[in-house]
């Protein structure tokens, strides 16, 4: 029997899972099985509606090595996993003449751990050792959630905390999973022949295609101890969110809190000098931290240097001491001393990294209102460990609807740490970039409206005409708003001023889950939806409830940034432009994720409206321009709400 040819393979699977086959599908397929057979490695585009996760599971399985896809949002691992893939490997299986095997894998804490739940949480010195379940009163939110988990546990198979419908809090899930450092094995647990997160393990070392994320993938690579099993061909998802979920794993942080936590858990397993050693280094900590404000370190202070070395000194002593230490009186001493341990371990780690002061690390101060202050430190650039780590042993596959910027791949692939396409050099690993488009059209669905005439926005201060400028939108598009906002001060001043101005539902993130938001919005045209960062990425809503997308202003990181403004400043004394490097790569990939929420499916039409003058009149909007779909564009604000009306008329007259 002759193979089949990926045409056939495609057309199979897109049949399964009830779908259209599209030009942009069957280029994207071609491409990666191109570079999954040449060991290369490829950046390609694929707008809204091109069916791109077909486009990758289709060679993938038809290569027959094994493939990791790594994902950014648990809504794609969830599609891939209960609806892609079991659909495709059906519809594969007859063809492929084998019937490739796929699993989910994700970090340890993600999963119940059986040890946890039966044995109790080891809790802090002050509240004592005891049962969750029973401590936790029945009718309190937390008792109902561990006693819906215990519950839980005996009918789960997976023990995926993602799984658990409705879900818990953090607070519950806390009492009953575990970190990988606090994890006692396999081999020294009771519990270790139920493990899930082991069961989770075997089923990838088997599978042929094996789904995680982004977090995992990093932690992959960063910590060297292999978490994923070893795979020929690496395919990331939503790849424009891959350097900051990188970033926020190689980010190391320490509280008073924190410090405070770990003394209490070490104090009784160790002897009385290192345990006060810990105590005085934790209370010098605090001190320093009391007047700590907001900001990046360029140099460590003197006064938080001398804590820091004394928290590491006093770490390294009480590790020692955890390790050869045995206290019989202590309930469950194994779990004891392993989350203990975890806890001065990572101390001690990131106090050292301080104190070490490497020049590719940025150091900063940071306030939250609720939980004080802390100290944070994060790699000036992750490019040059994804180049390493990344891109050696096997061949990678990025993909997403915004890896192009300003009209070439560049952009992104510098932040990966890949020279400019074409570079040749024994030690460069070369791509190629590849934009199969959208089956959309988008110069006849969208159109691009600047508000020209509006005030530059400022720092600070309130938008008076921008708020005009909404309402009026707003009242010609009848509703149908999706208002996407720099930051969550101006997301709650439009909301407010617009709920007095008329009578439209107007919805504000953090007044209900994202899920019921999105739900509530979808089911109303007559609603608005308004909020930040995670509605410019996470709104799926074609039809007529989304027809108007609004961006406040061009969404720059904030300039007292810590690690933004370091990356820029870095790039500058190197001979480039920050800005353009850093600032705009930021805020390009940004609006080009919000602009994708307006035209989901072929029959939406629309309007992006960016009320910040700017992106007309400033010297990077091309550049901003072009990073977006290609929507009819205008700044004449009379046209646009003539567009609007007939939209709105065309959509009610439908119902």
């Amino acid at each position: 029997m002759t193979k089949p040819s990926l045409p056939e393979l495609l057309h199979a699977a897109v049949a399964a899972v009830g779908g259209t086959e599209r030009p942009g599908q069957v280029s994207m397929a071609e491409a990666v099985a191109e570079a999954v057979d040449d060991n290369a490695h490829l950046l390609v585009q694929a707008g809204t509606g091109t069916g791109k996760s077909l486009g990758y599971l289709v060679p993938a399985l038809a290569h027959g090595e094994r493939v990791v896809v790594a994902t950014a949002t648990l809504a794609l691992q969830r599609q891939l996993v209960e609806r892609d893939l079991p659909r495709t490997v059906e519809a594969l299986q007859p063809l492929l003449r084998r019937r490739p095997q796929f699993a989910m894998l994700k970090g340890r804490s993600n999963y119940l751990c059986l040890h946890r739940l039966h044995e109790g949480a080891p809790q802090d010195e002050e509240e004592g050792l005891f049962d969750q379940f029973e401590a936790a009163a029945p009718s309190s939110k937390l008792g109902q959630d561990l006693l819906r988990l215990r519950d839980w546990s005996d009918e789960t198979e997976s023990g995926d905390r993602d799984d658990l419908t409705p879900g818990v809090s953090d607070r519950a899930w806390a009492q009953i999973s575990v970190s990988s450092r606090e994890c006692l094995g396999a081999t020294k647990c009771a519990y270790g022949a139920e493990c899930f997160a082991e069961a989770a393990r075997e089923r990838a070392k088997l599978a042929d295609v094996v789904v995680t994320n982004h977090a995992l993938l990093a932690i992959d690579a960063i910590e060297g101890a292999p978490v994923l099993p070893k795979h020929e061909v690496l395919i990331v998802d939503e790849a424009h969110e891959l350097v900051s979920r990188v970033t926020g794993v190689a980010t190391g942080e320490l509280t008073p809190g924190q410090v405070n936590r770990a003394v209490r858990r070490a104090a009784k397993l160790v002897n009385e000098k290192a345990a006060d050693a810990l105590l005085t280094a934790s209370e010098g900590f605090e001190r320093v931290m009391e007047l700590a404000l907001p900001g990046r370190l360029e140099e460590v202070p003197e006064d938080l240097g001398y804590a820091l070395m004394a928290l590491r000194d006093a770490a390294r002593t009480v590790i020692s001491a955890l390790g050869g230490t045995r206290d019989k009186s202590v309930q469950d001493e194994d779990a004891v001393r392993k989350q203990a341990m975890a806890s001065v371990e990572s101390i001690h780690d990131v106090a050292e990294r301080i104190t070490q002061g490497s020049e590719y690390d940025v150091v900063w101060y940071e306030r939250h209102d609720r939980f004080g202050a802390s100290v944070r430190v994060a790699p000036l650039s992750v490019s040059g460990l994804l180049r390493e780590k990344l891109f050696a042993d096997r061949s990678v596959v990025l993909t997403s609807a915004t890896l192009k910027l300003g009209g070439d791949f560049n952009g992104v692939g510098a932040s990966l740490g890949l020279a400019p396409e074409g570079t040749a050099g024994d030690d460069i690993p070369q791509w190629k970039g590849l934009d199969v488009g959208s089956p959309f059209d988008y110069p006849k669905q969208g159109i691009l409206y600047v508000a020209r005439h509006l005030a530059t926005p400022g720092r600070d201060g309130s938008r008076t005409d921008m708020l005009d400028e909404l309402a009026e939108l707003v009242e010609a598009a009848g509703g149908r708003t999706l208002g996407l906002f720099s930051s969550m001060r101006a997301a709650q001043a439009a909301a407010e001023d617009m709920r007095g101005r008329q009578d439209r539902p107007v919805l504000l993130q953090g007044e209900e889950t994202l899920g019921e938001l999105i739900k509530n919005f979808a089911a109303d045209p007559d609603t608005c939806l308004f909020g930040t960062l995670s509605l410019w990425q996470g709104v799926d809503v074609p039809g007529p409830s989304c027809q108007l997308v609004v961006m406040d202003r061009i969404p720059f990181p904030r300039p007292d940034d810590p690690l933004m403004s370091a990356r820029q400043k870095a790039v500058e004394e190197s001979g480039g432009n920050g800005f353009m490097a850093v600032a705009a790569t930021h805020a390009a990939l940004l609006m080009a994720q919000g602009a994708g929420r307006l035209v989901r499916a072929m029959g939406d039409k629309g309007v992006v409206a960016v009320l910040d003058p700017r992106l007309a009149n400033a010297r990077y909007g091309s550049y901003l321009r072009a990073s977006l779909p290609d929507f009819w564009y205008t700044t004449d604000r009379n046209q646009v709400r003539r567009s609007l009306a007939a939209i709105d008329e065309a959509a009610r007259a439908a119902r």
